[in-house]
């Protein structure tokens, strides 16, 4: 019997989309920490390289930031030279960018009939700007970089695409439409990826990371003026079976294990990161 180990993944090339993110920094420390080389892919190039950078020296590890906009297929594949030109030909892509908008969320959670009167705060209020905006960065910032950043995996008839869903894929949050749409999407593009991509070598899995702190969803779960959890926030840790938001680096195993040889006959899943939310009814 062969040692399990993640040495499979020593010196290969991972890009990962939104990396300046929370998420997407413990998701980068713990490639770094498996040897990887890391191309970090952000529409704020500034900040990308000061992550690059940070990381690089305290994990001595070959990390770069490159600028791309997820929604421009040019822009990707300017980054994509790039990444050729420093790090050489990518063995993995991680399609992290993503996130809501305050434009595209309602005020209430549900109408009531008080609200027919004011129709701003609920669906009907909703501006299509701001709802276009999130389903494309989600989903469209999804397909996009897939399409550019596997052209090497092909050429190698090896790699792995590993997508950042969402539990809002498998039930949808009130007052985030556009969001919940889009990692519905994503998981969807997901199965249909594997079984396009399945003959000529390249896996495409996701995560589902259930609640988590960040910077996009900040102002829904933490009560602004006392800093304590929104009713929101505590409506849905007291519905989290572990009671607790997750931490970033609870996502680091599961990533890792999709990105190596150790799930080479595993494409066209979604794993749940959620501390047990999908498995409760509420009762």
């Amino acid at each position: 019997m062969k040692k399990l180990s993640f040495d499979d993944l020593i010196g290969k090339v991972c890009v990962i989309t939104g990396g300046a993110g929370v998420i997407g920094i413990s998701i980068i420390k713990a490639l770094a920490s498996a040897g990887l080389k890391v191309a970090i892919v952000d529409i704020n190039e500034e900040l990308a390289k000061k992550v690059a950078s940070e990381l690089a020296n305290e994990y001595n590890a070959q990390i770069i930031g490159v600028k791309a906009n997820v929604l421009d297929k040019a822009s990707l594949e300017n980054a994509k030279f790039v990444i050729n030109e420093q790090l050489g030909p990518i063995d993995l892509l991680i399609n992290g960018a993503g996130g809501n908008s305050p434009q595209a969320t309602t005020a209430v959670e549900q109408m009531e009939e008080s609200d027919l009167s004011n129709l701003e705060k609920t669906f009907y209020g909703l501006q299509m700007e701001g709802f276009d905006k999130v389903f494309a960065l989600n989903f469209k910032g999804t397909v996009l970089p897939s399409m550019v950043f596997t052209r090497d995996m092909l050429l190698k008839k090896s790699g792995v695409v590993l997508n950042i869903s969402s539990m809002n894929s498998y039930h949808p949050l009130t007052k985030i439409p556009a969001y919940s749409a889009a990692k519905a999407s994503v998981n969807n593009f997901t199965e249909w990826l594997a079984v396009h991509l399945a003959k000529v070598g390249i896996r495409v899995n996701a995560v589902a990371p259930g609640f988590f702190i960040t910077n996009q969803n900040r102002f829904l779960v933490i009560d602004e003026k006392s800093g304590e959890y929104s009713d929101r926030g505590k409506k849905i840790v007291n519905n989290t079976p572990m009671g607790k938001f997750g931490e970033p680096d609870d996502l680091q195993g599961a990533v890792l294990y999709l990105l190596s040889d150790l799930s080479a006959f595993v494409t066209g899943i979604v794993i749940p990161v959620d501390g047990g939310f999908n498995a409760y009814s509420g009762v």
